[in-house]
């Protein structure tokens, strides 16, 4: 499934998501922000379930922003599971 996510409080105001039938990972894309780290964070959560990602990044910060991309990324994810089940 394909699924897009628009953030909230980073530089990157767009996630893109494939998720397989078995809801782990298989593509994940940022539009902007940092690319390097960015590229890092979708090359590490490829092929993992989506509840572990949302385990591991949910309330990471960055500086005083009160989110980051990686918690974005959780979000994004808990966001997708909250349409798969509707």
């Amino acid at each position: 499934m394909h699924f897009q996510y628009r953030t909230r409080g980073t530089c990157s105001p767009l996630i893109e998501l494939d998720i397989n039938e078995q809801d782990a990972i298989d593509e994940v894309s940022f539009l902007g922000g940092c690319q390097g780290n960015l590229t890092g964070i979708s090359t590490l959560v490829k092929g993992q379930h989506v509840d572990e990602v949302i385990r591991k990044l949910s309330g990471i910060q960055c500086g005083y922003k009160g989110t980051s991309c990686p918690d974005q990324l959780a979000r994004a994810l808990r966001a997708y599971k909250e349409q798969k089940s509707e």
